[in-house]
């Protein structure tokens, strides 16, 4: 079962919040009255307040799915909460129905984010080129050599060849594996599409 961390300077509200969210949601719920103490956060608080608790979190490479609340209204804050790696946020007179969707909402982020990590890190370490023929060899190694060269590279050849193959392999074996890798279909665009699809587009230009 799933448990969620209440994080309140006012005990009362997060033992109500606990109440509510085990009776409605039936979650199991735990309660702390401080970000050091820690996930239900409140943004105002005294001392380590949920920004704080937000950027350690952060800063320690933790992946718990994180949702604000407040009690004042100031969304904008919530907005920063957000940029800071928060899940979602609610308002704390917002009905315990809102709250529970919002948390299933948050773990279904979380499970799908993991899920694409876990295929990302399999993916990342297999070599898309399979073969131990002399050609296959021959290329390999071409491969491995161009991939060390910090330029552009243009892989040329006839469809279905396997050029997006040895791209991936070159992006694979090159300076930056965890960067971003993005295949585009440039025959499946507009020919005026195709620069702007590249390079970008600036309105009016």
């Amino acid at each position: 079962m799933t448990t969620v961390l209440i994080v309140d300077d006012v005990p009362a509200l997060a033992e109500q919040y606990a109440y509510d969210l085990k009776r409605v949601g039936r979650y199991e719920t735990l309660v702390a009255h401080g970000g050091r103490e820690a996930l239900i956060l409140d943004l105002e608080m005294p001392g380590m307040d949920g920004f704080e608790v937000l950027r350690a979190m952060g800063a320690r490479g933790f992946r718990i799915p994180a949702i604000v609340y407040t009690g004042t209204g100031n969304y904008d804050r919530c907005i920063q909460a957000i940029r800071l790696g928060a899940r979602g946020f609610i308002d704390k007179a917002e009905p315990m129905e809102r709250v529970v969707q919002e948390v299933e909402q948050a773990l279904e982020r979380q499970r799908l984010a993991s899920q694409v990590a876990a295929m990302r890190e399999r993916l990342d370490g297999e070599a898309p080129l399979v073969g131990a023929s002399p050609a296959m060899q021959r290329l390999q190694d071409a491969i491995a050599r161009v991939a060390k060269i910090p330029s552009p590279v243009l892989v040329v050849g006839e469809s279905g060849s396997g050029k997006e193959l040895v791209a991936r392999e070159l992006h694979r074996l090159g300076p930056n594996p965890k960067g971003a890798f993005i295949a585009i279909n440039s025959a499946a665009l507009p020919e005026n599409l195709v620069e702007d699809e590249l390079f970008g587009h600036e309105r009016g230009a």
